[in-house]
């Protein structure tokens, strides 16, 4: 398996706003995710998110809950 050096460059490091499909619906596993991390914190989930704006939230909330960390 790559390690994170061996990533750098690579789409898992492109800036959401960057990405083709960003404007796309969140996906399910995203609303789901989302879900669970907006109920961690107390906070509204919002169904509406592109998929760009869920991955944002998305790690901003993992930051806030200490999800996802390394």
């Amino acid at each position: 398996m790559a390690d994170r050096q061996e990533l750098r460059g690579s789409n898992l490091e492109k800036d959401p706003d960057d990405w083709t499909t960003g404007t796309e619906p969140m996906t399910a596993a995203q609303a789901s995710y989302l879900k669970t991390l907006s109920d961690q914190v107390s906070e509204s989930f919002d169904d509406e998110l592109t998929k760009a704006e869920a991955s944002k939230r998305i790690e901003e909330l993992q930051q806030r809950t200490g999800r996802g960390q390394p």
